[in-house]
């Protein structure tokens, strides 16, 4: 079982396989959750999705509200149908 020190700063160092765990690299943020137990989840901090734009690539095809819409509509029509 993965184990560190705090300084007597307050710091400690998170153990290579807890990062891999993890899946965390220098500069990424963790997050800790204080358990009614007494125990401690930490988890790799969740970016808003602000943090995502230009994630993906522009859509290959746009589609008007309108359209949007009138797919909706025709849809619900052929959920009604027998």
């Amino acid at each position: 079982m993965p184990a560190s020190t705090i300084s007597s700063k307050g710091q400690t160092t998170i153990p290579v396989e807890v990062q891999r765990t993890l899946n965390v690299k220098p500069g990424d943020k963790l997050q800790y959750f204080l358990e009614s137990d007494g125990r401690v989840s930490l988890v790799p901090k969740i970016y808003s999705v602000a943090d995502l734009a230009g994630v993906l690539p522009p859509p290959k095809k746009t589609v008007s509200v309108e359209d949007m819409n009138l797919a909706i509509e025709q849809h619900a029509v052929s959920l009604n149908e027998p």
